[in-house]
């Protein structure tokens, strides 16, 4: 079954389809997908994957069509950045 694995890193975008059996999981479409070989630096114990926009297990099995998503680790509380105020014109 074909399912896309989505990434991004600064200045790069990463999308591709990749063919996995029916019973594989996030995790292992992630592995069979190669994309850890163009991402060396992924972490599967301090990074997140998710499907779709929501952040889901390494052992969810995937579905076809399903939209695989790597995410970065945060690296900064967005608490600390502070807010701009709207200009009252």
């Amino acid at each position: 079954m074909k399912i896309s694995i989505a990434y991004a890193v600064p200045g790069r975008q990463v999308l591709q389809t990749v063919d996995v059996p029916e019973d594989a999981t996030l995790r292992e479409a992630i592995e069979r997908s190669g994309i850890l070989e163009q991402l060396p630096r992924f972490d599967f114990d301090k990074q997140k994957a998710g499907i779709w926009g929501k952040v889901k297990p390494y052992d969810t099995k995937v579905a076809a069509g399903d939209r695989v998503e790597l995410y970065h680790p945060v690296t900064i509380d967005p608490k600390s950045i502070p807010k701009k105020k709207a200009s009252a014109e």
